[in-house]
């Protein structure tokens, strides 16, 4: 049996904001803007390449603290490259970092040790991962 993960719910402050962010600064796809009433609003975002969506809103999402989600990871196949898509849509981001070695040879050296971390408005924090064979 496959187990996919789909969804993770991202607590935001300011729904329009964050969907800003997501959408114009990060580049990921609108899947959805719903409002049930007054009081329920669920907004779908997906990074592009990806079989997982991210989702902000209230009302219909559970409530948790804006900001606290930390440790959220996106892979990619050039992390400079990345970077440097970041910092041109105006998106705060690190240097790049290496983290660890490589215990056996990989096509590129960034490959599985090379990130890049970044927050969104509220404080959730990303780290962006090279690993070039996903490319």
């Amino acid at each position: 049996m496959n187990w996919t993960l789909e969804v993770v719910v991202v607590p935001v402050s300011d729904i329009d904001r964050a969907k800003e962010f997501y959408a114009d600064r990060l580049g990921f796809v609108v899947d959805h803007d719903t409002r049930i009433g007054d009081d329920v609003r669920i907004v779908q975002l997906t990074p592009p390449g990806s079989g997982c969506s991210i989702v902000i809103g209230r009302g219909a999402v559970p409530d948790m603290p804006p900001g606290s989600l930390k440790g959220l990871q996106l892979v990619v196949p050039d992390v400079a490259k990345a970077r440097a898509e970041l910092v041109a849509r105006g998106v705060e981001v690190s240097e790049v970092q290496v983290l660890g070695e490589n215990p056996r040879p990989v096509p590129h050296p960034l490959d599985n040790v090379g990130f890049v971390f970044f927050t969104d408005p509220d404080g959730n924090a990303w780290g962006v991962q090279q690993i070039s064979s996903r490319g």
